[in-house]
């Protein structure tokens, strides 16, 4: 395949549609380089939250107000222009990306509907649970997908809370059941983190709480073993270490229904649940099946290996994205470290754009450094791979979930810079010495 040249143009607008770890990186990389003229950022919310964090937010264990980075001041301090609103649809013809009108919590229109030109659109919107069609699930279950959804799971966790607190006065023996459906890195982070946050919970006027037996996770996986993307290794000292520590997990369990009282599965059995939590599958946005692009049975834009959909103007980043990744016909993995490599592989080529030279021909190539999962705050597991000689190597423990904290903030110097997220790394390690363990108002 040859390189495609473009003529030079000052003008030139290269609009990213998703502020997520890929879409913001992109937009940091390259406000630096070329400034808000060129570089637009679009994004449904006002902050950003790195999406493993989300499992935190829920369980009261990372307060969002303090963790959040603001668009706006990210705009101003990596030099891209910053648009609030959530995507429609795409008007290719013209090259417009049209926004929905942007409402206030009452539902009042704020802003109204938009029209954003761009030269070169970069879909970068990640994607959101997948229901699979299950009878009550969108009605019952919470899906971790952003930070309302989160901070709406920690919300309904504190009014449980509550009201069980109130029961036991009349009823010793009640306890507060939580079911989280779906055993990958999402599910078992998130039952580990509530293991965490219940030590803190007796602290908040819940007299008659007993955090070490009033509380009951349940943990149900399909597949069958837990983090089934990863080693079966992986997967059997994360379920020994959430088993050591009193969760209930379940494999090779099909949930056929949810109800507000619990979950069935395929043989009937019930599982009662105050709190569901849904972390069994993703799906990419709707939308993206209407833009007259090619997508998959998730409605992931199908890309080559340039990132480029079957529209020459438009690219494709991130989980909302299905791109090649061998000769085998399989298909890149939704994780972090993939987004974070397409959003350093796409920085030469919107350059070439913008520029107006030759575009760079070379195929994006995903180098997998391996996985980790933080299993507790002292606690991890993961593999890493090819980082001696080529091989699998196995951690766990404090090393592991150090490095897995090491993520995030390799994630913050590439959006923040050295000097800016080492400040803000010292600070909150300050600011965790002096406020609660867990945020429960």
């Amino acid at each position: 395949m040859t390189s495609t040249s473009f003529s030079d143009d000052s003008s030139h607008r290269v609009v990213i549609v998703g502020g997520g770890a890929g879409g913001l990186e992109l937009a940091a990389k390259l406000g630096r380089k070329f400034g808000t003229s060129h570089i637009t950022l679009i994004d449904k919310s006002t902050e950003h939250i790195w999406k493993p964090s989300l499992h935190e937010v829920a369980a009261g264990t990372l307060d969002i107000h303090r963790e959040g980075l603001s668009y706006f001041m990210l705009a101003r301090d990596r030099r891209f222009s910053f648009v609030l609103g959530e995507i429609e649809g795409v008007d290719r013809p013209n090259r417009k990306v049209r926004l929905k009108p942007v409402l206030s919590p009452q539902g009042e229109e704020m802003v109204p509907s938009r029209e954003i030109a761009y030269d070169t659109l970069v879909l970068a919107v990640g994607s959101r649970s997948n229901f699979f069609g299950t009878p009550g699930a969108a009605e019952h279950a919470i899906a971790l997908d952003s930070t309302a959804q989160a901070e709406r799971f920690r919300m309904q966790l504190m009014r449980e809370l509550v009201l069980l607190n109130q029961r036991k006065n009349h009823e010793p023996d009640a306890i507060l059941n939580i079911a989280i459906v779906g055993g990958g890195a999402t599910g078992v982070e998130l039952a580990a983190e509530l293991l965490e946050a219940r030590r803190g919970m007796s602290f908040y006027g819940l007299e008659n709480f007993n955090p070490a037996t009033d509380i009951r996770i349940t943990l149900l996986e399909g597949s069958n073993r837990l983090l089934s993307a990863l080693q079966p290794r992986l997967s059997q000292t994360a379920r020994n270490l959430l088993e050591e520590r009193g969760v209930f997990v379940a494999t090779s369990v099909r949930v056929t229904r949810v109800t507000d009282k619990g979950l069935y599965d395929s043989n009937e059995v019930f599982y009662p649940a105050n709190l569901c939590v849904w972390a069994a599958g993703i799906e990419a946005p709707a939308f993206l099946a209407e833009q007259g692009l090619a997508v998959n049975r998730l409605n992931q834009l199908q890309v080559d290996d340039r990132l480029r959909t079957v529209d020459a103007d438009i690219y494709a980043m991130g989980d909302c994205a299905q791109a090649p990744w061998d000769d085998d016909n399989a298909f890149l993995p939704a994780r972090a470290q993939v987004a974070h490599q397409q959003a350093s592989y796409l920085v030469p080529i919107m350059q070439a754009r913008i520029q107006g030279g030759p575009v760079p021909d070379k195929p994006f190539v995903f180098k997998d450094y391996g996985s980790l999962v933080s299993v507790g705050h002292s606690r991890g597991v993961g593999s890493l791979m090819g980082v001696l000689a080529g091989r699998s190597w196995f951690v766990e423990g404090l090393l592991a979930r150090m490095m897995y904290m090491s993520l995030h903030i390799m994630h913050h110097m590439a959006v923040l810079g050295p000097i800016r997220t080492a400040s803000m790394a010292l600070g909150r390690l300050l600011l965790k010495r002096s406020t609660h363990r867990v945020k429960l108002h």
